[in-house]
């Protein structure tokens, strides 16, 4: 009996244990984050994907991920207490110390980037290198002192594909460049918009993340729909350069268009409900475009 009470326990120790660690690395974003990587690499690699290959930079891009994300939590562990959303994760209630985070930070970091080096070249381990540096030393910190940090994150956030497409090719050429210039555009209005439906709990923490000092207003909205508009011209570079056939830049257009049509419905109503309708329609788009550009590869 005592022996049963033990095993349950444990089980319910490890499952927590797990949990906090589902946080920790803040899994779903981690997760979405990383399949535009393997996207990337499928296209570069049309006609020679290797399964294998692809679940290695799946493993190398996620730990080094979230290696990221662990070492933000670490940072921003005081102020994750201030925000309803962030106020029950594993460092900001004390169930794991940030020793523990740190030290399983170093591990993935380091892991991810061997992993890259290794089974596939050193630059795509120098390019996870510098967006796990940037994303959590330079995007972090500048998270409370200007919304300059929104661009700045963007940068890490749009090294993924960048990555997977070096992993395949060895080389930073057009095609990878075309994809990750997408990527970069695509997170502006994806975040505001988040940060938008959040803005009470982050000014809570003294973050700084609209592009307006009137937060909710005309102005960012306004920025969303100019990012779109550029948006969707880079988006279909892809095409233009015969890389994709016609009929995907054709859904790669759609989505675009339905992405410009919600921003314009935020910039005309201003409120929560729409700019919650524009973070679901930033979600669905980049795998949506991304598959379209894999699905039309021409080889």
């Amino acid at each position: 009996m005592n022996t049963q009470v033990q095993s349950i326990q444990t089980g319910a120790l490890v499952k927590a244990k797990l949990a906090d660690y589902s946080q920790l690395v803040k899994l779903r974003l981690a997760g979405t984050v990383v399949f535009s990587s393997v996207i990337a690499y499928a296209i570069a690699a049309y006609g020679q994907v290797e399964v294998m290959s692809m679940f290695l930079l799946f493993v190398g891009g996620f730990l080094v991920t979230g290696a990221a994300n662990a070492l933000n939590e670490v940072f921003e562990k005081d102020l994750d207490k201030l925000m309803k959303r962030t106020e029950n994760r594993p460092l900001a209630t004390g169930r794991m110390s940030s020793t523990e985070a740190i030290l399983a930070a170093g591990i993935m970091g380091v892991a991810g980037i061997l992993i890259l080096g290794y089974f596939f070249n050193y630059l795509s381990a120098f390019l996870g290198a510098v967006s796990l540096f940037s994303y959590a030393f330079i995007y972090t910190p500048l998270k409370r002192i200007s919304p300059i940090a929104v661009f700045v994150g963007a940068i890490p956030g749009a090294m993924p594909p960048l990555i997977g497409w070096v992993a395949a090719t060895g080389a930073i050429t057009e095609g990878g460049l075309a994809i990750t210039m997408m990527q970069f555009l695509w997170q502006f209005p994806h975040f505001w918009s988040i940060a938008w439906i959040g803005e009470a709990d982050y000014r809570k923490a003294g973050f700084k993340l609209l592009p307006s000092s009137g937060g909710k207003d005309r102005f960012t909205a306004m920025q969303n729909i100019i990012y779109i508009t550029v948006l969707i011209p880079v988006s279909l570079i892809p095409v233009m350069m015969g890389m994709v056939h016609w009929i995907g830049g054709i859904v790669i257009l759609i989505s675009g268009l339905a992405f410009m049509a919600q921003a314009v419905q935020l910039f005309r109503n201003c409120d929560d409900k729409d700019a919650r309708k524009l973070m679901f329609v930033s979600i669905a788009y980049l795998p949506i475009v991304l598959l379209a550009m894999l699905i039309g590869r021409i080889g």
